[in-house]
């Protein structure tokens, strides 16, 4: 996850004023894409979800 802004190429989403980007062609490969805030003892974060194709130790998700 990076910060980024609009390309002409990107798919804008907002949701509760935080907008999000994602490029056009990535959006159909990984769709439906999850976004969650995730809070532990441990710490917290973003944790990301979606359809892609799980690479080596990432299965599926990537906490970010």
């Amino acid at each position: 996850m990076a910060l980024d802004e609009p390309q002409e190429k990107d798919l804008v989403f907002t949701d509760r004023d935080i907008h999000y980007l994602i490029d056009k062609s990535l959006f159909d490969e990984v769709k439906p894409i999850r976004v969650d805030f995730i809070e532990s003892v441990g710490g917290s974060g973003f944790k990301l979800t979606s359809s892609l194709k799980a690479s080596a130790g990432c299965e599926g998700s990537c906490d970010c």
